[in-house]
C-alpha cells in the first residue's frame, strides 16, 4: 500500500457537503483505505475574479492502485458529484488533486508528482501540516513545514470543521 496525499476543493453547490460525498467516495475506493482528513479550510479563489470562497481540505490515502489508475478514479468521482471541465480555475463542484503519490517523481501528459503548484498553495500546504505524523519531506528534499512557513495563509482560514473519515 503506498501513501497518496489528496487534496478536495469546492466552492459551488454546498462546497460542505461535496466535500463530504467527495470523502465518502475516497473511502470506498477499491484497493484503497482512507487514513485521515485535514480539517476545512476557507480560502480566497485562485483564478478568475467573482468566484465564491472554496472549501479546501486534504486526505491521506494508503492505496495498491498505481498513480494513473488513482488519478481515474478521482476523475470519476469529480464527474458524480457535477464537475464540469470549463473554465481553467474557475468555480466548480469537486476538485480532487493527486498532490503526492510515495515517493514518486512523475511527469506525462496526465499527471504530475509531486503536484506542481503544491508549493504555492497555502490552501494545500496548512492541510497537509496537519495530517502528516511527522515533517513530510517531498522527493526534491523540500519539507512540508519550511514550504507552509514561506507561503502564508493570505486570506486562509480554518473552519475548525472536520470530515468524517470513519
Amino acid at each position: 500500500m503506498n501513501p497518496a496525499y489528496v487534496a478536495l476543493g469546492s466552492n459551488l453547490d454546498d462546497p460542505a457537503a461535496q466535500l463530504r460525498r467527495a470523502i465518502r467516495a475516497l473511502r470506498d475506493l477499491p484497493q484503497t483505505r482512507l487514513e485521515r482528513a485535514s480539517s476545512i479550510y476557507r480560502s480566497t479563489a485562485v483564478g478568475p475574479p467573482g468566484q465564491p470562497d472554496y472549501l479546501n481540505a486534504v486526505a491521506l490515502l494508503h492505496t495498491a492502485l498505481p498513480p494513473h489508475q488513482l488519478l481515474d478514479a478521482l476523475q470519476a468521482i469529480e464527474r458524480r458529484q457535477g464537475r464540469e471541465r470549463g473554465e481553467r480555475w474557475g468555480p466548480r463542484t469537486l476538485d480532487l488533486d493527486l498532490l503526492l503519490y510515495a515517493e514518486q517523481v512523475l511527469q506525462d501528459e496526465r499527471l504530475s508528482l509531486p503536484h506542481p503548484r503544491l508549493a504555492e498553495r497555502d490552501f494545500v500546504l496548512y492541510p497537509l501540516r496537519e495530517i502528516s505524523d511527522t515533517n513530510l519531506v517531498l522527493p526534491d528534499g523540500r519539507d512540508i513545514e519550511s514550504l507552509a512557513r514561506a507561503c502564508p495563509g493570505n486570506s486562509l482560514v480554518n473552519t475548525g470543521c472536520r470530515l468524517n473519515t470513519d
